[in-house]
């Protein structure tokens, strides 16, 4: 009897686990997740073996068609493109059409090492914009260096997923690399009712990243300018402009040649600066305010400190070109971990050291802190860092800009803006001198660098570094996830949305009121 019993019990567990299954399978896959039950899975590797029969037909081909005598007919670009493990030739390009990421991943170029890599991750998420940090502890207190910690551990994470979604196996088991960017990733998961749609949406939000990103720096260098020398009679719309001007020969850019020489001695500077500005806050040790450090938070203004401490960390847009590019990509995981543990450890410390120093009083750019003896030496460094660094943002937008509306071949809006010499035709650069001037006229009615940082991040930043990662994570990998990873790609989809929604609304209430305080006086 007790034999039966248990024989039952077992039956009937089995059977509402094929349910359960079925049905969640089902569910996910109306969502366009990658779920399959046993008897789909039989179907997919059936699909696979004609799949590989029928590369392997295309692969004898393209090697007929290599051997073959001069003049012959060349094989088809379908066939030559098909073999998703990279054994097929690769399609003829030209120099102004890859852009800068293909620029960086080129095959033949000096592979990188896992500190070169490292140093060029660091670079990203270690920049000028940590010097609006303190501002977010300000309205963050505890929480917000909180959030620092939080914000590096979840950027590294979404970094090894988005790597991770450039890769799937073969037949063999094997794992290759089967997409080189973030438009390519996005592309896949919108594939195959709307094929171009993902990779549309990647670039707008790229565009809108790089372009605040040189907005930004004008606006910093014209703050810095103007509290550098307040008896001046140049106000700081002034100093904008005169930034401006500085940085109109960027329309004329070719290529980053010209520019990335300076590119290590900008940032050792900015380290150098950092070191500077910590030292002094270190002499003022006695008078730190640790009372003023809140346990609660500023419900208005926290969710744009979110937005400020998010955007300090963006360097997604790039990883996968960067990873593409190293020696030993195996070492990419390692990377990741002491390149963010650094950076929470240097901003925690920066955000913290100098909200202490200066409490209430802490500024949108804690260099205006400084005094005024002080002040002049350090802001003038970081103004012409920020004039240098202005070029790589702006060759990235319009590299963009260019591939997706005048490149594209027959998809392309408008005619090519180079000629048949790859000279670029005078209303090419006029487009390119108005998006400088456009950078300016935005620095000149917005210039709240905070507000403005605060906005990006909660706009682009947490979408490229949060949402997106995350959910191509989810569509393309699916069945191959843990139910760790399912969770942590949910509850960073769920938290992420949450915290870019209210930091761009709360970020634009903050924008629209320093407008009209600034339109009153």
């Amino acid at each position: 009897m007790a034999t039966l019993i248990r024989s039952k019990i077992s039956n009937v567990a089995t059977s509402v686990s094929h349910k359960s299954q079925a049905k969640v399978s089902g569910m996910f896959a109306r969502m366009g997740f990658q779920a399959a039950t046993d008897d789909e899975a039989v179907g997919f590797a059936q699909c696979d073996d004609l799949d590989y029969e029928h590369r392997q037909g295309l692969q004898m081909d393209i090697l007929k068609s290599d051997g073959s005598e001069e003049g012959g007919e060349p094989p088809l670009e379908g066939d030559t493109h098909y073999q998703r493990d990279g054994t097929g030739p690769l399609p003829p390009s030209g120099s102004k059409e890859e852009g800068v990421c293909a620029e960086l991943s080129g095959q033949g170029k000096p592979r990188i090492t896992a500190w070169e890599a490292g140093w060029n991750v660091t670079n990203a998420i270690q920049g000028m914009f940590v010097l609006g940090l303190p501002y977010a502890i300000l309205h963050g207190g505890y929480l917000g260096l909180f959030l620092i910690i939080f914000a590096a551990v979840v950027c590294c994470y979404t970094g090894k997923i988005l790597i991770a979604c450039l890769y799937e196996e073969n037949e063999d088991g094997e794992t290759v690399r089967v997409r080189d960017s973030y438009v390519d990733i996005a592309n896949a998961c919108c594939t195959p009712r709307f094929p171009a749609l993902g990779g549309r949406i990647v670039n707008v939000a790229q565009i809108i990243e790089l372009v605040m990103t040189c907005i930004l720096y004008v606006v910093v260098s014209g703050n810095l300018m103007y509290n550098s020398f307040p008896n001046l009679p140049v106000s700081q719309k002034s100093w904008s402009i005169i930034s401006t001007a500085v940085l109109l020969p960027c329309a004329f850019l070719k290529n980053l040649k010209a520019v990335s020489k300076f590119s290590l001695l900008c940032t050792l500077a900015h380290f150098v600066i950092n070191i500077l500005v910590i030292a002094y806050c270190l002499s003022r040790a006695h008078d730190w305010a640790w009372d003023k450090v809140k346990f609660y938070i500023d419900v208005k203004k926290f969710p744009i400190s979110i937005g400020i401490i998010v955007f300090s960390y963006t360097s997604q847009i790039f990883l996968p070109s960067l990873e593409g590019n190293m020696q030993n990509p195996k070492e990419f995981h390692c990377m990741m971990n002491w390149t963010h543990i650094a950076a929470c450890i240097l901003k925690g410390l920066f955000a913290l050291v100098a909200y202490l120093t200066w409490a209430d009083e802490t500024k949108e750019v804690i260099t205006d802190n400084l005094p005024s003896t002080i002040r002049a030496v350090v802001n003038i460094f970081l103004v012409a860092k920020a004039l240098l660094s202005y070029p790589l943002p702006f060759f990235a937008a319009v590299e963009v800009l260019e591939r997706s509306l005048f490149q594209d071949g027959n998809r392309a809006f408008f005619p090519n803006c180079y000629g048949g010499d790859g000279r670029l035709k005078s209303w090419g650069l006029t487009l390119r001198c108005a998006l400088v001037i456009f950078t300016l006229l935005m620095a000149i009615y917005v210039p709240h660098f905070a507000l403005l940082m605060g906005l990006t991040g909660s706009l682009t930043g947490a979408g490229l570094c949060f949402l997106l990662p995350s959910l191509f994570h989810l569509k393309l990998l699916w069945r191959k996830l843990l139910w760790h990873h399912v969770f942590f790609d949910v509850a960073i989809f769920v938290i992420g949305g949450i915290c870019s929604v209210s930091g761009f609304i709360h970020s634009l209430e903050g924008l629209i009121e320093a407008y009209r305080t600034n339109s009153e006086d």
